[in-house]
């Protein structure tokens, strides 16, 4: 798992994200601009030159999140003066390989960075109606906004979702580095608390 580097993962970034988002009959538009953004963090799971999973973590500032495109009221709520929004885009996995494992790690960077990094409290996305459960079963995302047509995807159907990220705090402590499949949650996925200070380590020496 890394930071994904424009130039040597761009195209294959790029590739595997409308190769995912077509098989479901969704058109993503320029999937690669993002990350070129400086508040844009985007991450590849990869193995050798094969890249398996992305997604892409992007910070609240001056010019928001997409999500304020369809759910501005919403987010204008979230905004209290000691909150700080991040939220999930253009995620895609690979499904030849192990889904859950590749999630976990996935959904911890995003919390390594955002989280523990930036000092995120609160992180939302836009999935598909029927996807939502998922979030909300496996991570604890509860839905804020109601289902709405989103113009990035054709036009899809979309809701948002939030999630507290002192709930991740408290999940990554009980079930972090598990990788049981009894527990019903993505969290027993996640990396180790040792795992999460290496990685957080090695990030933090190379700023």
């Amino acid at each position: 798992m890394q930071c994904a580097d424009p130039d040597s993962h761009g195209h294959a970034v790029r590739l595997l994200i409308e190769r995912r988002y077509a098989w479901r009959g969704l058109h993503t538009g320029d999937a690669h601009h993002q990350q070129l953004r400086p508040d844009c963090i985007t991450l590849v799971a990869s193995c050798a030159d094969e890249i398996f999973g992305t997604v892409t973590l992007r910070l609240d500032g001056d010019e928001g999140l997409l999500a304020d495109t369809l759910y501005r009221d919403e987010l204008a709520f979230l905004r209290r003066p000691d909150a700080r929004l991040c939220e999930i885009t253009k995620l895609a996995v690979d499904t030849h390989h192990n889904t859950k494992e590749v999630l976990g790690a996935l959904f911890h960077l995003i919390y390594i960075h955002g989280r523990l990094i930036h000092g995120m409290t609160s992180v939302v996305i836009e999935v598909h109606p029927r996807h939502a459960g998922f979030y909300r079963r496996m991570l604890g995302f509860t839905t804020i906004g109601e289902q709405k047509a989103c113009p990035r995807v054709n036009d899809a159907p979309a809701v948002l979702l939030h999630l507290d990220l002192r709930h991740v705090d408290e999940q990554i402590a009980l079930l972090g580095g598990l990788g049981s499949c009894r527990a019903r949650s993505l969290y027993a996925y996640f990396l180790s608390r040792e795992e999460q200070d290496e990685i957080l380590r090695e990030l933090c020496g190379s700023h």
